[in-house]
């Protein structure tokens, strides 16, 4: 059934910038660790999802929609409202990358996950995180 304008308009007001599923999923493991973090830092290039503000880690969950995974094909996909979809999620492929870029040149520990990986490892996405604190701290 196809949806309408309106229908369509509605459902990408709902879709969430900051707690998401997966990054609660993530937070909440990193949580009952013991490791405390910032979250949604806005005065830090790229608004990170998870942030270590002393030990320069920032930490992104990245939707497979918004920020294209397998981009190549899944473009494809695009039936409706191509020319203005196409472009604004290459935008954020593109962006992410510029975001990667000039936090590592401040000297940064960038990590990404896609939402997937947090959903399907969990613990493993959080093992990554808990090793990079582990080696800043003893730098």
């Amino acid at each position: 059934m196809k949806k309408t304008e309106e229908q369509i308009s509605y459902n990408m007001r709902q879709v969430k910038n900051k707690d998401s599923d997966i990054e609660l999923l993530l937070r909440k493991e990193l949580w009952q660790r013991g490791i405390r973090y910032r979250k949604n830092v806005r005065k830090i290039y790229g608004n990170p999802d998870i942030v270590f503000i002393g030990l320069k880690i920032a930490v992104f969950c990245d939707s497979e929609f918004w920020h294209g995974y397998n981009w190549e094909e899944r473009k494809k996909d695009f039936k409706s409202n191509q020319d203005f979809w196409i472009p604004k999620i290459e935008r954020n492929i593109e962006r992410d990358k510029e975001v990667n870029e000039k936090l590592k040149s401040e000297g940064w520990i960038v990590i990404r996950f896609w939402g997937k990986e947090i959903k399907k490892e969990t613990k493993r996405c959080a093992d990554v995180i808990q090793v990079a604190i582990e080696e800043r701290k003893n730098v």
